[in-house]
């Protein structure tokens, strides 16, 4: 980079590091819960079904609203947006420190999905806008990647901490003086971008969130009434109503949050669905494995973090590598073999037991953490694979809602299993609490597996063919003549 290049990037650090917070906030609030997990369960006198809820009504939040945020920005303006997201994410995060029953903890952490769904779009947005295509760009994107894993790990760590030595709730009250820092410096660091006129496509983002929200309190609800009370299957038969008024919505809208032209691509179809299935296995690792942790080996909550270590710098040194290992094994056998490597972890998770110590159960953490650093890109890039410029944005988009309801169904599912593996007489509850975690890991390995088939099937199959059509052309007009062009 030259003298004014680096001078040119100086002017700008003020707006990458506006930028960059409110991302970090987003990641941050995800992993920081975590270790807090069983001292929430403790303090609020949550279940461990409900307890599932202090995620999934975060996920289910981002996730079903995240196409309608993104959409909005285009139309209102990313910087207006950027700051609409902010203040609610904020205000939802001082809630949430407060929260004094399970409800209302609940409540807020939706409310914060909501403000995450509107902020986390236009972080990127308003990046691409300030910071010029090239080495500017590609530095800043750079810092604005890394913030995942850093975010992940600092997360775990942080939320041990304030959890053992102060309260789970000061992770939440930290964001309330760093948003409204941020609210008052948008306006004069950051600029408007231009609006687009169109429509927001308000029906398709409600019948998607709505018929996410029933289907996967339909199936958290089937963990404590079961599958025939008149409740669980109300809620399920509504979500299957509500998701087939989506299909129809977005078949008909001028300009659909969610073109299904999308989903005509055999690889991006697969990236999808194989990304929702692995999606709900990690999301299902992270909340049962801090279980295990502190309520079966009785770890504190920052050991827990620190347990956590090994898994997240793994995570992060794979992700680091995958550009190398993509130019070398290609992007869908990359992926092929990260999940392997995540399938050989959980199943290895699956075996835990009430005196397994900490060292055997971190070689399988470990797996996880390399498998999942080696499966994220690779399933973005099939995700966004062949689409047209005028789609580009909404295959990102749909990427998004895949990784964040894929957490939110997978843990629902999981959390069903977990329930169904208790058993009445149970001598020892941390026996009894094990076995249901190895449970849960066991259908966790399952989901691993049949993601793998997917991608196999899908993902795998479509590179190959797409290798075999390049050369198939070089082939033919490097044939003998006598041939005659046949192809054999």
């Amino acid at each position: 980079m030259t003298t004014d290049a680096r001078t040119d990037f100086r002017r700008l650090v003020p707006i990458l590091a506006i930028i960059l917070t409110a991302y970090l906030m987003i990641v941050l609030d995800i992993s920081i819960v975590i270790t807090g997990l069983p001292k929430i369960r403790e303090t609020l006198g949550m279940s461990d079904t409900g307890l599932s809820w202090v995620q999934n009504a975060y996920l289910l939040a981002y996730g079903g609203l995240l196409l309608l945020g993104a959409r909005a920005g285009d139309l209102l303006g990313r910087r207006r947006m950027f700051m609409v997201g902010v203040a609610i994410f904020t205000a939802a995060s001082l809630a949430v420190g407060a929260a004094q029953s399970a409800e209302w903890l609940i409540a807020a952490r939706a409310v914060q999905g909501l403000g995450a769904a509107i902020l986390a779009p236009s972080t990127l947005a308003l990046l691409q806008t300030a910071f010029a295509p090239g080495t500017q760009r590609t530095r800043a994107v750079a810092y604005y990647g890394s913030i995942g894993g850093i975010g992940a790990t600092l997360g775990l760590v942080l939320g041990g901490i304030f959890t053992d030595w102060l309260s789970w709730r000061v992770g939440f009250f930290m964001n309330v003086p760093i948003g409204i820092a941020m609210i008052l410096a948008s306006p004069r660091y950051l600029a408007e971008t231009s609006r687009t006129s169109g429509k927001a496509d308000l029906a398709g983002a409600l019948t998607s969130t709505l018929g996410m929200v029933a289907l996967v309190y339909g199936i958290v609800r089937a963990a404590s009434s079961g599958w025939s009370d008149v409740g669980t299957v109300a809620m399920l038969a509504a979500s299957i109503v509500l998701l087939a008024l989506f299909v129809l919505a977005e078949s008909r809208a001028e300009q659909p949050i969610m073109p299904l032209r999308l989903f005509a691509s055999r690889e991006r179809a697969g990236a999808y669905a194989g990304r929702m299935l692995f999606l709900g296995a990690m999301v299902g690792f992270w909340f049962f494995m801090t279980q295990f942790l502190q309520r079966v080996l009785g770890l504190s909550a920052f050991a827990t973090g620190l347990a956590f270590l090994p898994t997240t710098v793994t995570n992060f040194a794979a992700a680091l590598a995958v550009t190398r290992l993509t130019q070398r094994f290609g992007n869908a056998r990359l992926l092929a073999g990260g999940l392997v490597l995540s399938c050989f972890g959980m199943f290895g998770l699956s075996q835990l037991s009430a005196d397994t110590p900490y060292v055997v159960a971190m070689i399988p953490m470990i797996l996880v953490g390399i498998g999942q650093g080696a499966s994220l890109a690779p399933f973005t890039a099939s995700g966004i694979a062949g689409v047209a410029t005028k789609d580009a944005g909404a295959a990102s988009g749909v990427v998004n809602v895949a990784h964040q309801l894929g957490g939110s169904i997978g843990l629902g599912i999981l959390v069903v299993v977990f329930a169904s593996a208790a058993h009445v007489g149970a001598p020892d509850p941390r026996i009894m609490l094990a076995h249901q975690i190895a449970s849960a890991f066991t259908a966790g390995t399952a989901m691993l597996v049949l993601a793998f088939v997917l991608v196999v099937a899908l993902i795998v199959r479509s590179e190959r063919n797409r290798v075999r059509a390049e050369h198939e052309p070089l082939a033919l007009a490097s044939a003998p003549s006598h041939l005659g062009g046949h192809r054999r």
